[in-house]
């Protein structure tokens, strides 16, 4: 018998690179999940266009995301039987509705280690702070910013020649690996 796989919806921003690195791994036979739903909130997304590519349903969202839009989007996705959701550098901010909703099943994907660099400029603010390592945090949404509990980090160390662009460039790259694992396993259990 062949095991159904779970849907999941990616919202994105701009470049989706790790929305590609999700899709990769859910084309493997043994993976538990497929993306069935990408929604950006800017039309002209990258990763509209690697969804696409891969034959994936798109949604584009307003740029201020009400609450009113939040609600019509989250019976959307109920209705498209979507049992997670990853945001994969999503630049808004979801409403206590929309997280409620979908209590413990959304996730995100953060540039640093947290709890350190809450926010945007997390590779500038770590190498203005001379740390050692940087890295990437999995972890689900909550209503305070970057506070939800943590699922998995993985760190980069920090390089004496490095500037934000190669950070930026490496932490990307665990980003990448760490992503579709960690979804792989939540799709499992």
């Amino acid at each position: 018998m062949i095991k159904k796989k779970v849907n999941i919806a990616v919202f994105i921003s701009g470049r989706g690179t790790n929305l590609r690195a999700l899709i990769l791994k859910s084309k493997k036979k043994s993976c538990n999940y497929k993306i069935a739903y990408v929604i950006s909130n800017k039309k002209n997304a990258t990763g509209l266009k690697i969804a696409k590519k891969n034959k994936i349903l798109t949604k584009i969202i307003s740029q201020s995301f009400l609450k009113t839009e939040q609600k019509e989007l989250a019976k959307i996705l109920i209705n498209k039987d979507i049992k997670f959701i990853c945001l994969a550098g999503f630049m808004k901010i979801l409403s206590s509705y929309f997280i409620n909703f979908f209590k413990n099943k959304i996730i995100n994907i953060h540039p640093s280690l947290l709890p350190k660099y809450k926010g945007l400029n997390t590779h500038q603010r770590a190498l203005e702070a001379k740390e050692k390592f940087s890295g990437c945090t999995i972890h689900y949404v909550s209503k305070k910013l970057d506070s939800g509990k943590i699922i998995a980090k993985k760190k980069v160390k920090i390089l004496k020649k490095d500037t934000i662009k190669k950070l930026e460039k490496r932490v990307l790259k665990a980003e990448n690996k760490l992503y579709p694992l960690v979804l792989e396993k939540l799709t499992t259990s």
